[in-house]
């Protein structure tokens, strides 16, 4: 296994996300933690975030008041023009921005009762990331790009191999776990971003345009292992512009103008159908043709 002491984390949301410039021994105080009813893993509550304004200058209101609320196993997708306010959501939701109001509360942990020492932990041990550009290191393998947040949470290299098999397995990747990401195909190493989510054990897995640089081969077979993952239990919420991606999901929520606007269920539905009211909505969104 690769030596990580002396590695530099300077990959952008790598070193964000996982927090290596943060203590690994980090434990969330149970006074965090908030009286559980908890049906719902997420809630979110009157989100509010504003850009700017200091110095006389422009505010941006890009979450206005934003409420919802995910159970434990759903599988919900977000969906929004460029501008609505998807990518802030996701943001706060991960604790890499602050909210201008309201609250986001996961696991019955309040988010923002967190110090700066503890949000890195957090999310290392609470959520797991799927990016649309992989966010893997050149200079590991896949089997210590996927190692990584367990690495940095102190785990042994047996516990870590422990937890890798069956998700190498489930995921098809145990063949080319020792080989190094620009080795491997677009799919190959998002199936690998994908365990590197997994392999924490997450409350949440929250993906961000998860399809957006696979080929279409490659994209369905991410969506089909992201729906047979939710059927066994994991809570997934994902930003897309897909339609196709979207889909595969539980539940669809529309962004418009910073606010949740509409939400489409699943039910009975197949995901031809389902793509298909999703597609008559964003276009009666696109032509105001649907009011909130």
């Amino acid at each position: 296994m690769s030596s990580y002491k002396n590695v530099r984390y300077d990959t952008g949301n790598v070193s964000q996300i996982y927090g290596a410039a943060f203590p690994v021994s980090v434990k969330i105080p149970v006074n965090n933690r908030q009286e559980e009813n908890t049906v719902s893993i997420l809630e979110v509550t009157a989100l509010k975030k504003i850009y700017g304004g200091r110095f006389g200058g422009n505010q941006v209101e890009a979450l206005k008041n934003v409420t919802f609320s995910v159970e434990k196993g759903e599988y919900v997708a977000i969906m929004g023009e460029s501008g609505s306010g998807k990518t802030t959501l996701l943001n706060l939701l991960a604790a890499l921005d602050q909210p201008t109001g309201g609250t986001v509360i996961l696991d019955g942990i309040r988010l923002s009762s967190l110090r700066e020492s503890e949000i890195a932990a957090f999310r290392r041990d609470q959520l797991g990331f799927v990016f649309q550009e992989f966010q893997l290191l050149d200079t590991f393998t896949l089997e210590d790009n996927i190692f990584l947040p367990l690495v940095l949470a102190g785990k042994s290299y047996e516990e870590m191999r422990r937890r890798l098999t069956p998700i190498a397995q489930k995921l098809s990747i145990s063949d080319i776990l020792k080989k190094y990401p620009y080795e491997v195909s677009g799919g190959q190493k998002q199936r690998a971003a994908v365990a590197r989510a997994m392999i924490t054990g997450p409350r949440l897995i929250l993906a961000d345009e998860p399809t957006g640089a696979l080929d279409s081969r490659a994209a369905d077979e991410l969506l089909q292992l992201f729906s047979e993952v939710n059927r066994q239990g994991q809570t997934i919420l994902t930003v897309t512009h897909s339609i196709k991606a979207a889909s595969s999901a539980n539940r669809v929520m529309f962004i418009k103008d910073g606010t949740v606007f509409h939400q489409i269920y699943r039910g009975t539905d197949t995901d031809q159908q389902l793509y298909q009211k999703i597609s008559d909505t964003l276009t009666l969104l696109a032509t105001g043709g649907m009011k909130g």
